[in-house]
């Protein structure tokens, strides 16, 4: 395997200060799965005009130990219109000739931080032969399960105290605000959400809760209405395979649900590729720009999510509005096997289930985003409907063992698959079931009635103890246990009601 590294990741990799503490991980997978790691000639080049000459000195020796590409695939026509949309400067036109790189098949992939460049890809047909470190990671880890050798602790709530202030994670904030430590320090006794790698801190969160009138927002452009608000202090998530940042997502929705807020909102800067990786992670989650903040330390970019409920959910892409769902799209029952339940909604657990066992993280696990795939007849779902979870019992009677856990929002619907690779990627870093199992107990069990896809997002988690298959008799939705249907159960409104304010109002 061929991979092409971008001047960005060579220039995280061989500087003299780490600017991204995922670059490790990165360079220690390709070594495991002995990817043959590639440059440019343009990278050298770029390289040498490289500002800080302490680094220089250093790259400049590093360098050779990389495979060089010695020629450059000529544009063709189709990159070239690509190039004419989007390149202004010449940094940008030398990225279209390394991205031609993988267009034109000279290498398997290119590993790039550089937003254009995944824009460029994606309009190309070759987003999936682009990656970020981040996405890098978690198809390595999701692919190769066996290869991983260090643990992932789950997101854990703990007071600032007992985080190590002096860790070279918060350097980055330190650069950023000059009071960080004297603020940190003065938040000692209050609560943060942390994640750590091997023992080194990978993901830290901090959130507030302001009430409408208590906040001036004066340093804010324009002034912010009085409002209850969720504030994120603090959030910074490193490239590590695990899609933390939308476990801290789901955690913040969360948070703002329980202490019933208005908006969230988030003050940040974009001077670093992890900045602007959160930006456009916020923004697929429905955060707008607002304006800006002006401080002693600069102008700070704010961007507001509506948590309104009564506003109109957005059916068509349901992120935009999470977790609100539409009360007038289809809901459907499905049924799911313990095995596959808790690996997909940990926060849904059983409550006879051993939490210990998963306090490690797995990528499918920390997702908003999954999939559930299927071979039913019935494929008429579609963006906006709502899922209910049903968990199937393990024990007998199964009438009292299996239990509706969760709800879930329709995100979209994939059919008619190219080919195995083609359902492969779609199903990839969302699921727990192995690349072997996806093919021999999925794609082939069924040569002329392929499996299809539902992508959809993990909303809520109905409270303990849980509606059981014997409350759905009770309640009418089904007659017997035997008439629970084999795919997807259609409910009506009112049966979807009575189950939810049966849920809420079980004791």
């Amino acid at each position: 395997m061929k991979v092409l590294l971008d001047t960005n990741i060579i220039i995280h990799r061989e500087a003299n200060k780490a600017h991204n503490l995922g670059i490790g991980q990165l360079f220690n997978w390709l070594d495991k799965l002995k990817y043959d790691k590639y440059i440019h000639p343009l990278t050298i080049e770029e390289l040498k005009r490289y500002k800080d000459q302490d680094s220089l000195s250093t790259m400049n020796v590093k360098i050779e130990s990389y495979n060089q590409l010695k020629y450059q695939a000529p544009l063709g026509d189709k990159i070239k219109q690509v190039s004419q949309q989007y390149d202004r400067l010449q940094n940008d036109i030398n990225d279209t000739q390394i991205l031609n790189e993988v267009f034109e098949d000279r290498v398997d992939i290119l590993i790039s931080e550089d937003k254009k460049i995944h824009a460029k890809a994606n309009i190309l047909g070759i987003g999936d032969k682009v990656f970020r470190i981040q996405s890098f990671l978690e198809k390595a880890i999701a692919q190769n399960p066996d290869l991983v050798t260090h643990k992932v602790l789950a997101v854990k709530k703990v007071d600032f105290a007992e985080v190590n202030l002096k860790d070279s994670f918060f350097d980055s904030f330190r650069s950023d605000y000059e009071e960080f430590d004297t603020w940190f320090n003065r938040k000692s006794e209050q609560p943060c959400y942390v994640c750590y790698n091997d023992n080194q801190l990978t993901a830290f969160l901090f959130i507030k809760i302001e009430k409408a009138g208590e906040e001036s927002y004066s340093e804010i452009t324009p002034v912010f209405k009085p409002k209850k608000r969720l504030k994120i202090g603090t959030l910074k998530v490193t490239g590590n395979g695990y899609k933390i940042g939308e476990r801290f997502l789901k955690t913040i929705f969360d948070n703002a649900l329980l202490f019933k807020v208005e908006e969230i909102y988030v003050t940040i800067f974009d001077k670093r590729p992890e900045q602007e990786q959160l930006i456009e992670m916020l923004e697929e989650w429905g955060f707008t720009r607002h304006g800006i903040k002006t401080t002693q330390n600069g102008d700070e970019l704010v961007y507001v999510r509506d948590f309104n409920k009564k506003n109109p959910v957005n059916i068509e892409n349901p992120k935009l509005t999470f977790p609100f769902f539409s009360r007038q799209t289809n809901k459907y029952l499905i049924k799911i096997e313990p095995q596959y339940h808790t690996e997909l909604f940990p926060d849904s657990i059983n409550t006879k289930e051993d939490k210990d066992k998963y306090t490690e993280n797995e990528p499918h696990r920390n997702r908003i985003s999954k999939v559930y795939i299927s071979h039913s007849s019935d494929r008429h779902l579609k963006s906006g409907d709502v899922i209910l979870i049903y968990r199937i019992g393990e024990t007998s009677p199964k009438k009292y063992s299996s239990t509706v856990t969760t709800i879930c929002i329709v995100e979209s619907v994939k059919n008619d698959f190219k080919d195995f690779d083609d359902f492969f990627n779609a199903c990839n870093r969302r699921t727990m079931i192995s690349k072997e199992n996806l093919k021999t107990k999925w794609w082939d069990k069924f040569p002329k009635y392929r499996p299809f896809v539902i992508n959809f997002l993990y909303a809520h988690s109905l409270p303990t103890p849980k509606p059981t298959l014997n409350d759905l008799i009770e309640l009418k939705i089904f007659a017997d246990p035997m008439s629970l249907p084999k795919g997807f159960a259609k409910l009506t409104n009112d049966q979807f009601e009575d189950l939810i304010k049966f849920a809420y109002n079980k004791k």
